[in-house]
């Protein structure tokens, strides 16, 4: 059994849900501290043929606070202006009628927190994808385990759900020593996504890569986007 443990990010890219789709049980790391100017209120969509930044506007985001307290401003100018760019980006994709009422019923839903807008989102998405990934937070399903060093943490959480492996972003190669995981029986492994991830995105020449999933699904069926996710490996 694999699992993986990652902080929510805001309709996060295809590589997110890569890793979710590679393991067992996938846990919210939502007890952790904020990361600001990071990715867990912000992503990257196609509009106007470039890469274009979206934000979900937070209220006195800070790093000394943890993902699960910052709250969204769902009344600011800037909230109500996401989902109609993200509209007027992709009216004309061929999966625009599919995926963005997900979009919408997200944005539009009762979150009043930044963890649950993500989660949301996240978990929409792979509703839709029909991932059957199991879903935890660790603020609720893990809470004993705060204030362990960051790699026991990974560890205890993976023992508690019975598995024996333990899959991470490629970006935590340098945080985390394979030998100390196996030391705790503990397969360590790092996912990484291959590079030929490429689709038509419209009329556009020049592929943009790495944009919020909610490019792929708007350019890709389902059956396309569930092969795209298949484009990895575990090192």
């Amino acid at each position: 059994m694999k699992v993986a443990v990652v902080q929510p990010y805001i309709f996060p890219y295809i590589g997110y849900f890569q890793l979710i789709y590679d393991v067992d049980a996938f846990v919210f790391y939502d007890d952790v501290n904020f990361i600001k100017g990071g990715w867990i209120n912000r992503n990257k969509i196609l509009s106007n043929n470039a890469s274009t930044l979206i934000s979900i506007p937070c209220i006195k985001a800070s790093q000394n606070k943890l993902i699960n307290e910052i709250e969204i401003n769902t009344t600011s100018k800037d909230y109500s202006k996401i989902l109609k760019t993200i509209e007027f980006s992709y009216k004309k994709a061929p999966f625009f009628d599919s995926v963005f009422p997900i979009v919408a019923s997200v944005l539009n839903g009762n979150s009043t927190l930044i963890s649950e807008l993500a989660i949301d989102s996240i978990q929409q998405v792979s509703n839709y994808l029909d991932i059957d990934t199991k879903f935890y937070r660790s603020s609720e399903d893990f809470s004993e385990s705060k204030g362990m060093e960051r790699a026991d943490r990974l560890i205890h959480i993976t023992k508690r759900l019975e598995a024996d492996t333990y899959v991470n972003p490629t970006g935590g190669k340098e945080l985390y020593d394979k030998a100390y995981f196996k030391s705790e029986d503990i397969t360590l492994q790092f996912i990484e996504s291959s590079k030929d991830i490429v689709y038509q995105q419209g009329k556009l020449k020049n592929f943009v890569p790495w944009l919020s999933i909610i490019d792929v699904l708007m350019y890709n069926s389902k059956e396309e986007t569930n092969l795209l996710l298949t484009k990895y490996q575990l090192v």
